[in-house]
């Protein structure tokens, strides 16, 4: 089987990673077809939203240190030394896909460990859905291996300096209950049915006009650094692009559709 497995269900592709062997770990390799199936839908002009999902009841334990314990042996770096220019929205990671910049959402399903650079890629993703006895941790802090998939910028923009600090500094775990009432979790499913939640929450995104959800999308993501003033000109930027959209969506609701919050 295949490291990295791309299911295309229509608009939405399902990537998931397949290493059950070492929980789902991730080497030099698997981060590079990783990063490969994210482009490709990127790419795809009918791929609409993606859902990130790892095989075998693990999301992903992080870089594989087994893997890392070899490369030590031999003296090589194993890409973990990747130099990427800010502008460049295709990097390769060390994970695989962390530094890529995508238009389109990707949702993580996350079932059992989350940890270390499998944290990393899940806070890559725009939204999570966790089952109840999966969860999160910072667990490469026991064995000094640092945050370089995105992790100390991601975290505190997610959910706070705070807690941020708290699990970037301690390493411990954080289960799904407490992730979603931090915001690290989106939503919160029984056992065994993240993936599904996911899929379902997916082909919602996938129905809605797309290029006004993106214009949003990207708003958001961009207006950090921003002062206000600049941000909602940004907004203003964007969105002024679909008005059209706007309007015809306008003209569907006085004909009878999507009234009373009906999606």
């Amino acid at each position: 089987m295949s490291a990295v497995v791309t299911e295309k269900l229509g608009e939405v592709w399902v990537v998931t990673l397949a290493r059950p062997e070492v929980r789902n770990a991730v080497d030099s390799p698997t981060a590079q077809a990783l990063h490969a199936a994210f482009l490709a839908f990127e790419d795809d002009a009918h791929a609409r939203v993606a859902v990130f999902h790892g095989a075998l009841g693990h999301f992903c334990a992080g870089w594989d240190l087994q893997y890392g314990a070899r490369l030590a042996a031999t003296g090589e770096t194993g890409g973990l030394d990747l130099a990427f220019s800010a502008d460049d929205s295709r990097a390769l990671g060390p994970m695989g896909p962390s530094r890529l910049q995508l238009a389109k959402p990707v949702i993580a399903a996350v079932s059992g460990a989350a940890v270390a650079g499998g944290m990393e890629l899940a806070l890559w993703c725009d939204m999570r859905v966790m089952e109840e006895d999966a969860y999160f941790g910072v667990y490469c802090r026991r064995f000094g291996v640092p945050l370089i998939d995105g992790g100390t910028v991601r975290l505190p923009r997610l959910i706070g300096m705070g807690h941020a600090m708290d699990l970037i500094l301690t390493g411990r775990k954080v289960e799904a209950a407490e992730a979603l009432r931090m915001g690290l979790a989106n939503r919160v499913v029984p056992p065994g049915q993240a993936r599904e939640a996911a899929l379902e929450l997916a082909r919602q995104l996938a129905a809605f006009p797309q290029a006004t959800m993106r214009a949003d999308r990207e708003s958001a993501q961009r207006q950090w650094d921003l002062p206000l003033g600049e941000a909602l000109l940004q907004e203003w930027q964007r969105g002024r692009e679909r008005i059209p959209d706007a309007l015809a969506g306008a003209q569907r609701f006085a004909e009878g559709q999507g009234r009373h919050g009906k999606f």
